[in-house]
């Protein structure tokens, strides 16, 4: 995965039309119909500058944020002293989580996981929510849909003029579905503009691919939605919401070094 080292410092610039309350909002009802209460802390899988985290702490849950990407942590960090907001920070690789407790919830939203390399790399990071998710534990997830990356992303190209930002994305849709992304990005200081660029791959699977992975790692899929909707999955879907609840169940301590001791 790219460092998003250039991204970082105008994402939030690019992406002020998310609606992060919005989001915010779709995923604490869910979270209340399921009966997530957040006893435990809620995990924001690959949060980027923290803005969903940010939303979410406001509605009373005990967030985690992790991101592999130090720029994008810095820009949290900043914005966690600037609204003296209560998120805990870790730089990690969502492949090789590693918490110090439980959760009671997770998301990864905004396409996060088709930034993942490929798919082990995908059923690696389920598998790891579930090693830290308590029974009955709910994740929430979006990924962009072959549809999206085929008829969508393509290889179009994107321009978006935003004040004192300005960045042309191009994509090229390879044979595997996947789109190469090319980011060139003009901020202006001074009168002048000053160019960066950022490159990385996004890669789409199939929605019973992600079904076997959630399988596979003892979740129950509760709902795939058609974006932040009530609306079912469909053909022409181009961002899916899972919502799964996790069904394992944790190994007492005890029991666990007894059954060491036995070897």
């Amino acid at each position: 995965m790219s460092g998003y080292n250039a991204f970082a410092e105008v994402y939030d610039k690019l992406t002020d039309n998310i609606e992060y309350k919005k989001r915010a909002d779709f995923i604490s009802t869910l979270f209340e119909r399921y009966e997530v209460k957040g006893k435990e802390p809620i995990l924001d899988l690959a949060c980027g500058t923290g803005s969903l985290a940010f939303e979410l702490a406001k509605r009373g849950y005990d967030m985690i944020g992790i991101d592999s990407s130090y720029a994008m942590l810095s820009q949290a960090q900043t914005k966690k002293y600037e609204e003296n907001a209560d998120v805990l920070f870790l730089c990690q690789d969502m492949t090789e989580l590693d918490l110090y407790g439980t959760i009671s919830g997770a998301v990864c939203m905004l396409d996060s996981l088709n930034h993942l390399s490929c798919a082990d790399d995908v059923k690696k990071t389920v598998e790891k929510v579930g090693l830290f998710m308590e029974h009955g534990g709910i994740f929430i997830f979006d990924v962009n849909t072959i549809y999206k990356h085929r008829e969508i992303l393509g290889n179009n190209t994107f321009v978006y003029d935003c004040d004192e930002v300005y960045c042309v994305w191009q994509n090229c849709l390879n044979d595997d579905d996947s789109v190469d992304i090319s980011l060139d990005i003009f901020e202006c200081d001074g009168g002048a503009y000053y160019r960066s660029s950022e490159d990385f791959t996004e890669r789409a699977y199939r929605i019973e691919d992600y079904k076997k992975w959630l399988s596979d790692a003892e979740f129950e899929i509760l709902h795939i939605f058609d974006e932040m909707s009530d609306r079912e999955l469909n053909e022409t879907t181009e961002r899916a919401v899972f919502v799964a609840r996790y069904t394992g169940f944790k190994q007492p301590q005890k029991q666990q070094a007894a059954e060491t001791e036995d070897l």
